[in-house]
This record gives structure tokens, C-alpha cells and sequence, in this order.
């Protein structure tokens, strides 16, 4: 029933208590009691909206930074990647196989400002041996949502 609870709520996390019960086929009291459970072991880490901001008149750039880090003794990626999310920018960081190590995702309000984290904060920290900076110039899904509708009788012809 768990992980039916966390699908319903990765899905939809504004979905009531309620609608949450008849999806599990729990109870409300349930459903209250597991939720509160499952952020108090940090299980759910918070609630948050998808905003498509290119629908808005907001200015501002997201990037995906590649780093190459050298790892620490005792300590692998674990504390440089630390260090790294502590910045405000910085959305997220994962630790990847591959070409390079961590995967940093940042937003900034002007290329400039992603330029300048990366020239003047994050290839400047200790262990950190390359980046390599790609932005985002649209996005077109995110977490299984489709930003952009296609039009009724848009479509797509593929001849072969």
C-alpha cells in the first residue's frame, strides 16, 4: 500500500486524503498517519509545483553542469557533492557513471550569472578537475509532464 500512497502522491501531491484512500483502498486514517510517517523518516522530502516558466514573462536560464571530481579518501563524491548543493543555485546534484562525476543543475536569472557561479564558485573548489556547462534552451518534459500541448489536429507525418 506504500508505494501505491507514494505513486498517487509523486503523481498528484494535492490530491486530499480522501482521494487518497479510494486510490489505496486504505482508510483516511490511514492514509493521515502513513504520510505523516513517511516525512517523518524523510520518505516524502516535500511537496512541489511544476511551473512551465517559458509560459511566464520570468526571464531565466537553467544548466546542466558536467563535473569531474577527484574523489576522497574515505569519503568518495559524498563530500564534495556536499559541498556543491549547498550553494542557493544549485537545484540538484547527482552522482553519475560515465564520462564525468556529478551531474549539477542550476538556475540563474542570466547566462552570466550561470557563467559566473561556475567560473568564480564551482570550478574553483578543491577536487573539482573539469565542467563542462550545457543549457537548457527548452524544456519539453519534465517529471512525466508534457509542457506544451500539442494543438487539436497538429500532427506529425512520417513517410517511408
Amino acid at each position: 500500500m506504500t508505494n501505491k500512497l507514494l505513486k498517487a502522491l509523486e503523481n498528484d501531491c494535492t490530491l486530499s486524503h480522501e482521494q487518497l484512500a479510494a486510490i489505496t483502498e486504505m482508510t483516511v486514517e490511514e492514509v493521515r498517519a502513513a504520510v505523516a510517517l513517511l516525512e517523518q523518516n524523510r520518505v516524502i522530502l516535500g511537496y512541489k509545483a511544476i511551473v512551465d516558466w517559458g509560459s511566464t514573462s520570468r526571464e531565466g536560464v537553467t544548466a546542466l553542469i558536467e563535473v569531474k571530481v577527484a574523489p576522497q579518501r574515505g569519503d568518495g563524491f559524498d563530500r564534495i557533492a556536499e559541498r556543491i548543493y549547498q550553494y542557493d543555485e544549485v537545484e540538484s546534484v547527482y552522482l553519475m557513471s560515465g564520462s564525468f562525476d556529478l551531474t549539477v543543475i542550476i538556475s540563474g536569472r542570466t547566462l552570466k550569472e550561470v557563467a559566473q557561479f561556475v567560473s568564480e564558485r564551482l570550478s574553483t573548489l578543491e577536487n573539482v578537475n573539469a565542467t563542462a556547462t550545457h543549457f537548457i534552451l527548452k524544456k519539453y518534459k519534465e517529471k512525466h509532464l508534457i509542457f506544451k500541448n500539442q494543438e487539436p489536429g497538429e500532427r506529425e507525418w512520417i513517410f517511408a
